[in-house]
Order: structure tokens, then C-alpha cells, then sequence
């Protein structure tokens, strides 16, 4: 074989695996990286927001969660963890900001009726 048989990427005509070893699971150099680290969907944006606004405004990052994923379903976007998070802690905040409101109203009730204290 000469050497103008050779195209550019072609592995050298001495290559392969040691005797008694398998040859690699990717393929010869310059073929590429494995399946699987190609092309991914992009990440779901309404998933990002609904984590931010799960610290900043529960309610709101709960609901965004909620929505988000609905479109992740539809979609096939990446984004299933932020949104799970989301929704997990909008969830657990929005519960202590209501129950934390609620006790501040009774608190409050009980001061203007005098029976406080």
C-alpha cells in the first residue's frame, strides 16, 4: 500500500489492538466519539426560571414548576430535575409561608381583642 492510497483520517496500516485484546468500543481514532455524546436537547427554559423563583417567590416557582414540566412532557426537553427540585421546595416553602401568614393573623386577631397577653 503506497502512500497516496491513504486519505487523511485513515489509520495507519499497522494499527490494531494487541494480539489477545479486544479491539476499542469507540472505533479507530478519528472516527468520532462514541453514540451518545452527540446532539442533546436543549434544557427547558421555563425550568430554570421556575427554579429561581422557587428561592425568591414560592408560589410562583411552584406554579412555574408545575408548567414547566407539563411542556417537558410534550417537549422532550432536558430540564425533569430542576423542575422536580422546583416544585419540591416551591412546594415545602409555600407551605411554610402559608402556615407562618396564618399564624401571624391569629396572632394579630388576638392583639386587637385583648385576650393576648
Amino acid at each position: 500500500m503506497s502512500q497516496d492510497d491513504l486519505y487523511r483520517g485513515d489509520p495507519p496500516p499497522a494499527y490494531g489492538p494487541p494480539p489477545g485484546w479486544p479491539p476499542p468500543a469507540y472505533g479507530p481514532p478519528g472516527y468520532g466519539p462514541p453514540p451518545g455524546y452527540g446532539w442533546r436537547p436543549p434544557t427547558n427554559q421555563l425550568a430554570v426560571i421556575a427554579l429561581v423563583l422557587t428561592f425568591v417567590l414560592p408560589p410562583a416557582g411552584l406554579v412555574c414548576g408545575i408548567l414547566a414540566r407539563r411542556q417537558l412532557r410534550r417537549t422532550g426537553e432536558n430540564g425533569v430535575g430542576l423542575t422536580l427540585v422546583a416544585i419540591i421546595i416551591g412546594g415545602i416553602s409555600t407551605t411554610l409561608v402559608l402556615v407562618g401568614l396564618l399564624l401571624w393573623i391569629s396572632v394579630l386577631a388576638s392583639i386587637g381583642n385583648g385576650s393576648f397577653g
